[in-house]
């Protein structure tokens, strides 16, 4: 069967094609999807009945790169892919959290989505085409879903906006953002940039909608061809008379609650306490319903939020809709670490601490499409104890890999570079409290924690997370610096990003099945004020990198040598580098460049570090006959010694030019290891070197 590829173009210069119906049938929905010569194939599973013990919809989504699709072995010992790596992980996040709002609410059948890069160009990425291929599987599937969506990259050279732009092209842009979306709206954004104004991210959102609407378009076009007739999805059954009875028992108790301005853990101890009080109450007339009674008092809780912040802009802690929590902030709490800081807004506190290393400490990375090692990584971590809760702790989350990302994403913009700034940078942040916005909390104490250690950091970043109600009517209000409940019971999640100067970073979520420009602009504006707030806060701890890094920090020297003497530094079979490594307990770095030879030395002491440098401009600096050298005495014979007056670099003290009196025995005057001044006499042909120590004696009185 022969493969009959349709085609769209989405974008200049940019046509997709699809291939369903052929491969991997026995999925609910499959398909392949092809951009250049990179082809993903998504499939759809369901099961067939619904899981009623459950409170959420049990979607998965897998994303996986194959090093054979590129032509290539994974890097390693053991030739087979292994767990996911970071990249696959966050590309099944951005697929899972744009086709997630789009199942019907009262679907809950346990459904997967299996995403495989299946061919690699090397220059298109597949994450944004396993999300088109997700969404043509679901819609041609015979699974419940309210698609079509489609995702894209946008990127922008030399203020040029680009769709889908390749990895070459991706190079010199300074705007990689994925947008998600409906024919009607975006769903949602995630990317980095190099401090866009609010105008410009808007531009690439709205460039980025109009290849989306064309994609959908065509997957419509699809299901009408070969899609198959959709599932139905019951209405569940509520009894009514054990609502009312409810509402009638709950009264106004959970309103009297979410006025009185209490903390996270009060708010939701007394809400607990009003509904196991219920619970008691019904459960003579009511055995056994009791996931009922809290179901029911659990949408009463939210309407009951949605409609105090709907219609008189009333918050939980009090807040009007453009408050920001208080800041409390502080550096170098830690001290053995090379830089640390505390950053605390309202119920949510990061501790957040830099180490430097050296080279040798980059991450060094083995993906499909990337194996630069990467010299800057920040680390997120979210301990169970942070929301008072127990529970095993096993391995990062995926989520821990998101929200890591979305902070490091947002300070890259302002790591120096290699060159400014020789070091590997490790932020970590972990998280002591939550209840709402860590990532956010992360970005503000890590732009900290990298003043303290004295990164010059081209300007501090921090974040804040916007949050948004929508009415029935279609009334909205956005909410800066969103808590846990809002975020839980709210319709949008918007972290963003930036300096004083423009937006690093951005990563938006929601619940409905769009946000409009309108909205988007006005939660955009209002970010930027609390931005510069946060700012504001920050600068009152510290507003600038330190002068001086961290005496625990290592020393970095870089030097430039000619090419040519890179191998007389390095040695035969690396012998001398390795020498003068482990004689000044250094780490020795050599780059090529444009026939010059880049020496990064790196040592726990600034003395070490010099040292190695002595040690290397010796080796690289010309031998000039006449010249006096402290040399090392390295071998003893019966005509001589032979003395290291370089590394590497041994000369002939011959027995005659040890003294200038006659002596018998080399070793009646030099020992092995004896520090000696010699004068190199000549070079002779072949680079035989000739000293003398008598040259340097007083000459003998005559008797």
């Amino acid at each position: 069967m022969k493969a009959e590829f349709k085609s769209v173009e989405f974008a200049p210069g940019k046509t997709l094609s699809v291939d369903t119906g052929r491969l991997a049938k026995q999925a609910n929905g499959s398909a392949v999807v092809k951009l250049g010569e990179t082809m993903v194939l998504a499939t759809a599973t369901a099961a067939k009945e619904a899981k009623d013990d459950i409170p959420f919809f049990p979607l998965s989504v897998e994303f996986r790169e194959t090093y054979a699709a590129g032509g290539k072995f994974p890097g390693g010992f053991i030739k087979r892919e292994g767990r996911p790596s970071d990249k696959e992980i966050l590309s099944c996040r951005l697929i899972d959290r744009t086709i997630r709002p789009l199942f019907p609410e009262n679907y809950m059948n346990e459904t997967q989505i299996i995403c495989q890069v299946v061919s690699s160009d090397g220059e298109n990425d597949g994450d944004v085409l396993g999300a088109v291929a997700s969404s043509v599987s679901l819609t041609l599937s015979d699974i419940p879903f309210d698609g079509p969506m489609a995702q894209v990259r946008v990127g922008r050279v030399e203020g040029k906006l680009i769709i889908n732009p390749t990895v070459s092209e991706l190079e010199f842009s300074d705007l990689d953002m994925t947008v998600g979306g409906t024919l009607e709206n975006v769903v949602m954004v995630e990317g980095e940039m190099e401090e866009l104004s609010e105008q410009e991210m808007l531009d690439a959102i709205d460039a980025a909608h109009e290849s989306i609407k064309k994609l959908c378009e065509f997957q419509v076009e699809l299901r009408n061809e070969f899609g198959k007739e959709k599932w139905e999805v019951p209405e569940p059954e509520k009894d009514e008379e054990l609502r009312s009875k409810v509402l009638e028992q709950l009264g106004n108790q959970l309103e009297e609650v979410s006025r009185a301005e209490l903390g996270k853990h009060e708010y939701n101890s007394k809400v607990d306490e009003i509904i196991k009080d219920v619970i008691a109450k019904l459960e003579e007339d009511y055995p056994e319903r009791e996931d009922e009674i809290k179901e029911f008092a659990g949408d009463e809780q939210k309407k009951l939020l949605r409609n105090l912040i709907l219609e008189e802009q009333h918050r939980l802690d009090g807040r009007k809709p453009d408050d920001i929590r208080n800041i409390w902030t502080e550096v170098g709490y830690l001290p053995r670490t090379h830089g640390s800081s505390v950053f605390t807004r309202g119920e949510t506190q990061a501790l957040v601490s830099v180490t430097l290393g050296t080279k040798r400490d980059e991450q060094a990375i083995d993906t499909l499409f990337d194996t630069e090692p990467k010299r800057f990584m920040l680390n997120y971590n979210f301990p169970p104890y942070c929301v008072g809760e127990v529970k095993p702790m096993r391995g990062t989350s995926r989520r821990e890999v998101g929200h890591g990302m979305l902070a490091e994403r947002a300070l890259q913009s302002v790591i120096p570079s290699a060159e400014d700034f020789d070091y590997t940078i490790r932020v970590v942040s972990d998280i002591l409290e939550s209840n709402g916005s860590s990532s956010m909390a992360s970005v503000c104490g890590g732009s900290m924690a990298l003043m303290d250690a004295g990164v010059p950091i081209s300007k501090p970043v921090a974040g804040i997370a916007m949050g948004m109600v929508v009415g029935e009517d279609g009334k909205s209000v956005v909410l800066s610096d969103i808590q846990g409940e809002e975020d839980h019971m709210g319709d949008m999640d918007f972290k963003i990003t930036g300096t004083p100067d423009g937006i690093t970073a951005c990563q938006m979520d929601i619940k409905v099945q769009g946000i409009s420009a309108e909205v988007m602009k006005e939660a955009l504006e209002q970010a930027r004020s609390g931005r510069h707030h946060i700012l504001e806060k920050m600068a009152e701890t510290i507003s600038q990198p330190r002068a001086e890094l961290s005496a625990y920090a290592p020393s970095s020297i870089k030097l430039e040598i000619d090419g040519e003497q890179i191998g007389n530094v390095i040695g035969p079979g690396g012998k001398i580098i390795q020498s003068i490594q482990r004689e000044t307990e250094t780490v020795i770095n050599i780059e090529e460049v444009d026939n010059k030879g880049i020496v990064t030395v790196s040592a726990d002491s600034d003395e070490n570090a010099r040292k190695a440098v002595e040690k290397i401009k010796a080796l690289t600096g010309k031998l000039e006959e006449g010249e006096t050298y402290l040399g090392t005495v390295r071998a003893i014979k019966e005509y001589g010694a032979f003395v290291e007056i370089m590394p590497g670099k041994d000369g002939l003290l011959h027995i005659s030019e040890i003294e200038h009196d006659r002596i018998n025995n080399v070793s009646d005057v030099l020992q092995e290891g004896d520090k000696i001044e010699v004068k190199l006499v000549r070079v002779e042909s072949g680079g035989k070197l000739r000293l003398s120590r008598k040259a340097l004696l007083p000459k003998p009185e005559e008797s």
